[in-house]
């Protein structure tokens, strides 16, 4: 099922010329500015982010899902859809599962992942919902998880994020992000000092049951599902939080998960400073937490975030933060999308990479605005697909990896051996 090598050769023969005259006509303007473009193509081609089982599927509102064809019925196609995403992008050679979405026998996930070429990511628990055939999870989320005001809940979903990172050492997961969706919507329905007090008693008995090497990220979310107080509302919770688990523990940014025109990089620059950065869910918003491809609405704010973790330099190496993708795709095909956000955040880092930091310091320290902005947008404004294509075609992709799935007929021949989805009411794959 997966894509025919020779159909990305065929592709990439095509466009080879043109890439070409592309990737030396970028070079010779980078190399008057004193930059390798090889150099900065090495550098993006080590970067790479991990793609979440749940995006190769639809995504839905709370109102509706309209499946797509030849959706994944399991985790194993959902790794051979990811597998398609790695063969023509080559940027993301690792797998994020959720449990227990994607519950399977370990053996079979690692045998299925080094057949695909897959590694697996950081492991994600799922206490925002019920789970009525899980025979270890009888007792109801709807009033919380970990900060319940019950202690057989809250007890339950400890349990179930150990269960979480057992699998997840199995595999070879490195790490825990945990979020839910505890909060109130009405004033009053919950003490406030409680919850936080409830939640981090639990997440200590969490954290202090990890495995030696592994880490857990706390992942903060404004609202939804509950839109009057959240238990995790914000990154000085998360940081909070973090401070107190202690040194396995690391605050996870999710790019949707704040309030309009919040200055997202400035918090990044924060939690580096903090030595608590822990990762990235990559997604983009126009309203809210819409999870939109990454970068298809704000590329710039894309790419201050990676401004900031490029000046970080050898502090950000030392916390070797986890990247993922986290999108719901409700009205294109998952692959495409992910194809194409796994380009966007490689774009973002390329044009950080380009910025030229001694000017850009220079003209902070001398308070000329004017050209500190303009240093920070030459960056920002530079065309570098040719070093993200030859990053590509170096690894084996295709330098047009969307042209290069729709030619190969891939969606095509999996909706003929994948029944087609029912329609149904709202909820995320």
């Amino acid at each position: 099922m997966r894509i025919d090598k020779d159909v990305i050769e065929a592709a990439n023969e095509r466009l080879r010329a043109d890439h070409e005259a592309d990737y030396a006509a970028l070079g010779h303007k980078l190399e008057r500015r004193g930059v390798s473009i090889d150099a900065v193509t090495r550098k993006v081609s080590a970067f790479s982010v991990a793609v979440p089982s749940w995006g190769v599927g639809t995504g839905g509102t709370r109102f509706a899902r309209f499946p797509g064809a030849g959706e994944p019925r399991g985790i194993f196609e959902k790794l051979d859809d990811c597998a398609v995403i790695n063969d023509l992008g080559r940027a993301t050679p690792a797998v994020s599962l959720h449990y227990p979405w994607d519950k399977a026998d370990p053996a079979d996930l690692l045998a299925k992942g080094e057949e695909l070429g897959l590694a697996f990511d950081a492991m994600n628990s799922n206490t925002f919902q019920d789970h009525p055939d899980d025979p270890r999870q009888p007792l109801s989320y709807k009033f919380g998880s970990l900060s319940h005001v019950d202690a057989a809940v809250r007890a339950q979903a400890v349990e179930h994020n150990l269960e979480t990172v057992e699998l997840g050492a199995a595999i070879g997961s490195k790490a825990l992000t945990v979020w839910v969706g505890d909060g109130s919507n009405f004033p009053g329905q919950s003490d406030l000092g409680r919850s936080f007090e409830r939640y981090l008693d639990a997440m200590k008995g969490i954290t202090g049951r990890l495995p030696d090497d592994w880490r857990i990220f706390s992942e903060h979310k404004m609202y939804e599902p509950a839109f009057y107080s959240t238990v995790m509302a914000d990154w000085g919770t998360s940081l909070m939080t973090a401070m107190e688990l202690g040194p396995k523990a690391f605050c996870l940014v999710d790019l949707g998960h704040h309030a309009p025109n919040v200055n997202i990089e400035q918090i990044v620059s924060r939690l580096i400073h903090a030595g608590k950065l822990g990762g990235f869910h990559f997604n983009d918003s126009k309203y809210g937490d819409d999870d939109l491809d990454a970068g298809s609405i704000d590329p710039f704010r894309l790419f201050l975030v990676f401004n900031e973790l490029v000046e970080a330099g050898g502090r950000l190496d030392a916390l070797h933060p986890s990247y993922m993708i986290d999108q719901s795709h409700n009205v294109t095909d998952p692959i495409e999308s992910l194809i194409r956000s796994a380009s966007e955040i490689r774009r973002a880092y390329a044009q950080a990479l380009l910025v030229d930091r001694q000017a850009l310091r220079g003209h902070q320290d001398e308070n000329d605005v004017m050209m500190a902005s303009e240093t920070l947008k030459a960056g920002f404004r530079l065309d570098v697909e040719p070093i993200l294509a030859r990053a590509r075609l170096d690894a084996g992709g295709a330098i047009d990896p969307v042209a290069a799935y729709r030619t190969s007929g891939y969606r095509v021949r999996v909706a003929s051996e994948r029944p087609a989805a029912r329609a149904s009411g709202g909820g995320i794959v």
